[in-house]
């Protein structure tokens, strides 16, 4: 069962829109239609606002950590069509800030740390931006992938640098391709391939009759295959596996009663957290024979939870 071991006040004057847990679970970046981002510290159960970073001139829809290997960094991307880049260094402040989209900027993903530090978003104008950062020159390079989906993209996801069509042994997969996952407006879900320098359309998967709104690809840690979940505002959740990132299968996980929102997966990848209009996360785990399983669920925003729901980190 879902318990809940900790609530945090975060002082927001609107509606969050994500939460997200840096790399070793003890520090909570919260963005809100406020247009501000929020950093607590969570050590032992408690709630220390470390910093409340305005920069945004609009509703703030996401946020992500850098791996710490880089310092302590944080992504953030508005309606006010900017992507901001903080970074600690006694105080948190503005590191870069990219203006290069058109319209909203509605996610933002951090590549897998073995390729460096590099930044992926994309936006309501249809693009996706990857932002890297050249350390010879000390500055940001963009490339850009211009019509990438109709009307606009809603979300992003990395492929992991160990996949399914990969070698598990890590000096081999230096020159392996970069891979990402977009979810858009035009009902589709595509992967994009590097080559070169440039990014190419590599595949697209359709099965949604609506807007996707998440896509999430799962941590591989050694599997052999490759699994994607994206979600819709046709209220379905699909599980897109492919044991060469090149032929994929769905699978609808299920169909709920509402539409859903987003879908995050576990470390190890195998457990799939959902949150949607039905105002409850469900975890789902894919049983023995491939079916997957809601093995427990947990209504939101319902307020305070009492003392004996309560425990400590």
């Amino acid at each position: 069962m879902i318990s809940v071991l900790n609530t945090i006040d975060t002082g927001h004057e609107d509606m969050i829109h994500d939460a997200e847990l840096d790399y070793y679970g003890l520090r909570l970046a919260t963005c809100s239609s406020d247009n501000s981002v929020k950093i607590y510290d969570i050590k032992s159960g408690t709630q220390t606002l470390a910093a409340d970073l305005k920069g945004h001139f609009g509703p703030v829809w996401q946020v992500a950590w850098a791996h710490p290997k880089y310092g302590n960094l944080l992504a953030s991307c508005s309606y006010d069509r900017k992507v901001i880049i903080w970074k600690e260094a006694g105080e948190w402040t503005k590191l870069y800030e990219y203006t290069g989209h058109e319209s909203s900027v509605n996610s933002v993903a951090w590549a897998p740390a073995e390729y460096g530090l590099v930044l992926a978003c994309c936006s309501s104008d249809g693009s996706i931006s990857i932002i890297s950062y050249n350390q010879d020159a000390a500055n940001w390079d963009v490339k850009k992938i211009s019509g990438a989906h109709a009307i606009g993209v809603n979300s992003i996801s990395w492929c992991p640098a160990i996949s399914a069509d990969l070698s598990l042994d890590p000096l081999t997969n230096k020159e392996a391709s970069k891979r990402l996952v977009s979810g858009g407006c035009d009902n589709l879900i595509k992967i994009w391939k590097e080559q070169g320098d440039q990014w190419v359309e590599e595949n697209r998967l359709e099965m949604h009759m609506d807007w996707v709104r998440d896509v999430a690809w799962a941590p591989s840690l050694g599997l052999q295959k490759s699994l994607i979940a994206s979600c819709s505002q046709d209220k379905r959740v699909v599980i897109w596996t492919s044991d060469d990132n090149v032929s994929w299968t769905p699978t609808i996980l299920n169909t709920f009663d509402d539409v859903v929102w987003s879908v995050s997966w576990s470390l190890t990848g195998n457990i799939l957290a959902i949150s949607g209009g039905d105002n409850k996360v469900s975890l789902w785990r894919e049983s023995a024979d491939g079916q997957w399983q809601c093995i427990s669920e947990v209504s939101k925003g319902l307020g305070q939870t009492s003392n004996d729901e309560r425990s400590t980190l």
